[in-house]
């Protein structure tokens, strides 16, 4: 096995060599750029390959479509066609699944800068799939696909990315309501604004301005709902639209005169959002004369109000000694309080201080953690709600091809929705039901490699029913122990507790078996139920093993415990119809 990826790594390494070639020719030779276009729709080649493998309202899902015309484009050197060509090999769409193709067509995509490509491959290399695991060349990867990602983090930041997991969705119905703002109640928000309400009309500027929530960005609509709110005297609208002017944007242009009007007059009533921002334009010396003892004076007034990019500029002014000496011991400390409040470019910079080994020891492995949380925040993402919109109006098939292209990224809730997708084969039915199986064990098993405790679980099950595996008792209980001993799971204790006392895969041991079930509703409210019916059903053991062993109980056999669950019930139902009456 080592000796086969020794030998196909050397093949990649020749490869990489004549793909790059390949690129420098396309990209020196314009005349030799000619977009190709399907007679009848009219559209790049390409992008129609990509139309037929994640479909779209003119085009349905055609695997085999989408590999004819994405196999004629690599032939020219597409690196998009070979990123597609690459992920239909690694999902096994429409072709045998084959990790080594996969990595061979990632590897020219990527020599040609295609991002996507890169961070499949540098989440294979993290994770040593169909490569040897290997941090430094994860670190390598994911470093270039995070800085792309820092050059395009603009002052006003990114669209937020929804990762929403179906499996809690489908466990906690309306779990998400929270996360995604409907029509209704966008109108709602509107009709409040639109009578004057002052949060109301902050709430939909940040919305707009921000891209959360399920709503797109739009910096116009978040400029007249900041508009509205400034003029009623609110600080956090003043500052608001001094951040939309300072970097300007597709539908607002960059004033720096009413940046900087709307910062000072929001900071002198000591607001922290724009008291960063007039830092951030002494820093830059934007529409003011640079001043580096303003700025750090602003960036200081705003972290001690726990601002975020308070913290995140003091770093930067350590880090870079900016008017103020070199500190990185200082810089590492802002960094991280900016990365605890979710900051990108917290991230990205204490990524790059755990990579160099800059005030504080090298660690390859907290950089790829930290580079590949923000590569992760790329523009990539939005298809993370195409792919929960198609799951919400039925289209199965769109929206796992969508969390499969995500999950090769290396995205671990893409991963688990994948595998929650396939488990429901009834949902999908584009492979045999056995097939389902195989492969949602595979995407369970890469989500629970990254954390994921209910992935864990489901690993669990998959071995103790032997669905996609044969049935195995004791690899199923090693991964109920990992989720309950590490991660104190309810479910996982409470199937150790089955399974001891049944002695499947683990010794019978009825008080072992009580012990985790104690465990369980331990863990969580939930369980607490189930565990009480399990534990009257535990205290009628003697009674009922002695009744029998009568030879007229014979017939009941080995299933006696279904029997004592139905008299439990049977009367717990009772007593709840008696106090009712």
């Amino acid at each position: 096995m080592s000796s086969t990826i020794a030998s196909l790594q050397y093949t990649i390494i020749y490869l990489i060599i004549c793909s790059t070639l390949v690129c420098l020719a396309k990209k020196t030779d314009d005349d030799s750029i000619i977009e190709n276009y399907d007679d009848d729709t009219n559209i790049n080649r390409t992008s129609l390959a990509e139309a037929y493998l994640f479909g779209s309202p003119e085009h349905p899902i055609d695997f085999s479509k989408a590999y004819t015309i994405l196999k004629e484009q690599s032939k020219d050197g597409d690196p998009t066609a070979q990123l597609y060509l690459g992920f239909m090999y690694a999902a096994g769409l429409g072709v045998e699944p084959s990790q080594s193709k996969a990595l061979v067509y990632y590897t020219f995509a990527a020599a040609c800068d295609n991002l996507f490509a890169k961070m499949a491959l540098a989440y294979r290399h993290w994770s040593g799939i169909s490569v040897y695991q290997s941090c430094e060349s994860a670190l390598k990867y994911y470093r270039e696909v995070a800085k792309r990602v820092e050059e395009e983090f603009s002052y006003s930041g990114a669209n937020m990315i929804h990762r929403i997991r179906l499996h809690d969705e489908h466990e906690n119905p309306g779990s998400y309501g929270s996360s995604i703002v409907d029509d209704d109640l966008i109108q709602y928000y509107q009709f409040l604004a639109d009578k004057g309400d002052v949060q109301a009309q902050v709430g939909l500027g940040q919305l707009h301005y921000q891209g959360a929530r399920g709503v797109e960005q739009d910096f116009r609509k978040a400029l007249y709902y900041f508009n509205k709110a400034a003029e009623s005297g609110n600080t956090n609208a003043m500052a608001y639209l001094g951040k939309i002017y300072l970097t300007g944007g597709p539908t607002v242009e960059k004033n720096l005169d009413l940046a900087y009007e709307y910062f000072k007059r929001a900071a002198d009533q000591e607001n922290a959002v724009a008291q960063s921002g007039l830092g951030l334009m002494y820093l830059q010396g934007q529409g003011v004369p640079k001043d580096y003892k303003k700025a750090f004076e602003y960036f200081e007034a705003a972290a001690k109000k726990n601002w975020v990019d308070g913290h995140l500029q003091l770093g930067i002014m350590y880090h870079k000694g900016l008017g103020i000496k070199k500190d990185y011991r200082e810089a590492l400390k802002y960094f991280q309080l900016a990365s605890q409040s979710g900051h990108v470019l917290g991230f990205y910079n204490l990524a790059q201080m755990h990579a160099a080994g800059t005030g504080t020891l090298r660690d390859c492995r907290i950089a790829v953690e930290l580079l590949k949380n923000v590569a992760e925040r790329g523009h990539w993402g939005e298809k993370f709600m195409q792919a929960y919109q198609e799951h919400r109006e039925g289209n199965a098939k769109a929206s796992f091809v969508k969390y499969a292209f995500l999950s090769e990224l290396g995205y671990e809730v893409a991963q688990s929705n994948a595998a929650f997708i396939l488990d429901r084969e009834e949902l999908l039915s584009i492979f045999p039901k056995n097939e389902s199986y195989q492969r949602a064990l595979m995407y369970w098993a890469r989500s629970a490699s990254q954390g994921y405790v209910m992935a864990r679980v489901k690993l669990g099950d998959h071995h103790y029913y032997g669905q996609g595996t044969k049935v195995d008792y004791e690899v199923a209980a090693s991964h109920y122990r990992i989720a309950s001993d590490q991660l104190n799971n309810a479910q996982a204790f409470f199937n150790l507790g089955y399974m001891h006392e049944r002695g499947l895969g683990l010794k019978k041991d009825i008080h072992l078996a009580q012990r985790y079930y104690d465990l369980a509703a331990e863990a969580s409210e939930e369980a607490q139920v189930p565990v009480a019916l399990v534990k009257l059903k535990l205290k009628a053991i003697n009674v009922w093993s002695a009744i029998k062993s009568m030879q007229f109980m014979d017939f009941i056999g080995d299933d006696w415990d279904f029997y004592v669950i139905t008299i439990l019930l049977a009367i717990l139902t009772g007593l709840l119809i008696t106090r009712r009456g």
